[in-house]
């Protein structure tokens, strides 16, 4: 497994850093940027969730899901109090921003293209229940901490955005076992292909964006990193431990809570006026050492969990 999922890093690497370079000599700038994200995020995630539910209805499928849900209910659990009491409100005023970066992950960006290509359709139907469970936590929770506040409306948002209404279609499709007719199908499936490709050319127009001098000097933004990157995964590896969950979903959730930041942490930051060229270094930092990271918390995973 592990030299599986170190081969698709470096893969998705190479495409992070052909984006990289057409950012620099600009044939891509900031709004194409934008458009490819909105692509993405609106239409090409939400097809993929709905296309990987369309398979025949089976029982170990069902409590595997189940299960899924648990364990990333108790993740983002971990991953709250971790990130609360090792990134302290008396840290600075960007705390909310260091955070919120170490607590959510790139589930879906990063999750959903390294995950399909391990394992398949049937990681990519576990990985649900973890951007189902992230979706309602970033707009409870996250919103709390950017706006010290909650707000229902904010939470509606989060209900209605297209991940969460395309997963919430996919399982009452696959529950009453609705079949989409195959041409529809096989023309959703194309668009759901170009998942990895467009998540990681976001990724690396990102990291094209970000001051890479200053990133590399900043001392505090590798302990947020170390944080995300290793220690809460670390303690996810744990609590898998004691629960009597299938390798697969093991593996999913571990790598949903292994990935890099969330790029909702950077929208986020923009849209309640927080440091948001802060978050974004954080950001490209930790998906850069993801590259590293995702395997060797899936190595040491490997050999406590089997």
């Amino acid at each position: 497994m592990f030299i599986l999922i170190f081969e698709q890093q470096v893969k998705m690497f190479f495409i992070m850093l052909l984006a990289f370079f057409c950012y620099k000599i600009k044939l891509v700038d900031q709004n194409g940027n934008r458009t490819v994200s909105n692509l993405l995020l609106m239409v090409v995630n939400p097809l993929l969730i709905l296309t990987v539910y369309q398979t025949d209805y089976d029982p170990h499928l069902v409590q595997g899901l189940m299960w899924a849900f648990a364990a990333a209910v108790i993740s983002h659990i971990a991953a709250i109090i971790i990130g609360s009491v090792l990134v302290r409100s008396k840290s600075g005023a960007d705390y909310c921003i260091e955070r919120f970066n170490a607590i959510y992950s790139n589930c879906g960006f990063i999750g959903i293209p390294l995950i399909g290509s391990v394992l398949g359709d049937t990681g990519v139907f576990y990985l649900t229940a973890y951007m189902v469970t992230f979706n309602i936590f970033t707009w409870t929770h996250g919103v709390m901490l950017m706006e010290k506040k909650f707000s229902l409306e904010n939470l509606k948002e989060g209900v209605l955005s297209p991940s969460f209404l395309a997963a919430l279609a996919a399982v009452i499709l696959f529950f009453l076992q609705v079949r989409l007719p195959s041409v529809l199908l096989d023309s959703m499936q194309y668009v759901a292909d170009m998942n990895t490709p467009l998540a990681m050319m976001v990724a690396g127009f990102s990291v094209a964006q970000a001051d890479l001098t200053r990133m590399f000097r900043n001392v505090r933004m590798y302990y947020i990193c170390l944080i995300k990157l290793f220690l809460i995964p670390a303690a996810m590896v744990l609590i898998l431990l004691l629960m009597p969950v299938s390798s697969e979903v093991t593996i999913t959730i571990l790598i949903a809570t292994a990935c890099p930041a969330a790029t909702t942490g950077t929208m986020m930051a923009i849209r309640y006026r927080q440091n948001y060229a802060y978050s974004s270094e954080i950001f490209a930092m930790s998906t850069v050492l993801s590259v590293l990271s995702i395997p060797a918390v899936v190595l040491v995973a490997e050999q406590l969990l089997y």
